[in-house]
């Protein structure tokens, strides 16, 4: 009697690691790899993170989430989809979430997308999920000047966004319109600290703000600002501009970081011996900082 009741108890066994193995192996094969292989990501903080989505029959579908770390290296690229909505799905997009989240549909700041074509999809911020344009021909001009001051002795401490070329004001960026949900957004560079001279959609009104110019209704209708007053903690104004570097940015709105977000189409470096009211070029900086990528099924 005891040969037999440990026999039955070996084969109870043997059955129930069959049909663990065969549960396993079944839930191995209804789910699949997909691998994101991506450039140029910012490091978040701990306040927020990536979470990628396949989009299937329409609808968005989590397939993780991942941070980036100071030098831009994902903590983890490769996700176990559900096979079926994988090898269904016809985008990838990438959003940017909160730190915790409980929402189980993607934000508002959606970053990069692509079109599945075959087994992978190439992301961009062209695809029309994420800023639905391509900056590669944005392109931009820049005076320094402070028509907000009485004087002309801080003439070096302003930054507008105008040409001046044909001795009339003139819009001084070339940048595409934005989708909802985004604006540009100007930056001076000064010291290591990046200081906001507003943000805009248009290139040819003022922008939002002008927390640091003097008399504001003298300022041109332009973006831009001068740096003659309410100077941020260690900074004196006003100051000269010269030998400064000057970005445009393009920011998730509403938005309350300090800094500028990670897409910076245009990067102007004011030159030690600057001169007031000459135009000069922002260069366009698309190719070398904008994310990219591929996803993979």
């Amino acid at each position: 009697m005891k040969r037999l009741g440990f026999a039955l108890m070996i084969m109870t066994l043997s059955l129930i690691v069959i049909s663990c193995n065969k549960d396993d192996e079944e839930n191995t094969m209804t789910q699949k790899s997909l691998k994101l292989n991506l450039s140029n990501l910012a490091d978040l903080g701990d306040a927020e993170q990536y979470e990628g989505w396949i989009i299937v029959d329409g609808a968005p579908v989590s397939t993780g989430t991942f941070t980036v770390n100071a030098n831009g290296q994902l903590s983890k690229t490769d996700f176990m989809v559900d096979a079926d909505k994988l090898e269904n799905a016809t985008d990838f997009v990438l959003s940017i979430e909160p730190i915790p989240d409980d929402s189980p549909s993607p934000s508002a700041i959606k970053i990069l997308g692509g079109s599945f074509s075959g087994a992978s999809a190439d992301v961009s911020v062209q695809h029309g999920a994420a800023l639905g344009a391509s900056f590669s021909s944005a392109s931009g001009k820049y005076i320094l000047a402070t028509p907000t001051t009485p004087t002309t002795e801080d003439e070096l401490s302003g930054i507008w966004f105008l040409d001046l070329s044909t001795g009339m004001p003139a819009a001084g960026l070339d940048l595409p319109e934005l989708p909802a949900g985004w604006a540009y957004e100007g930056w001076a560079v000064i010291d290591g600290m990046p200081v906001t001279s507003g943000t805009f959609t248009s290139v040819d009104m003022a922008d939002d703000a002008a927390p640091y110019s003097d008399i504001v209704t003298l300022g041109p209708p332009f973006p831009g600002e001068d740096y003659v007053k309410n100077a941020p903690s260690g900074l004196d104004f006003p100051l000269d501009l010269s030998g400064s570097t000057l970005v445009i940015s393009i920011e998730p709105s509403p938005d309350n970081s300090p800094a500028p977000f990670m897409f910076k189409p245009l990067v102007g470096m004011v030159e030690a011996n600057a001169k007031d009211h000459y135009t000069y070029d922002f260069m366009n900086k698309v190719d070398d900082s904008f994310p990219m990528g591929t996803a993979s099924r």
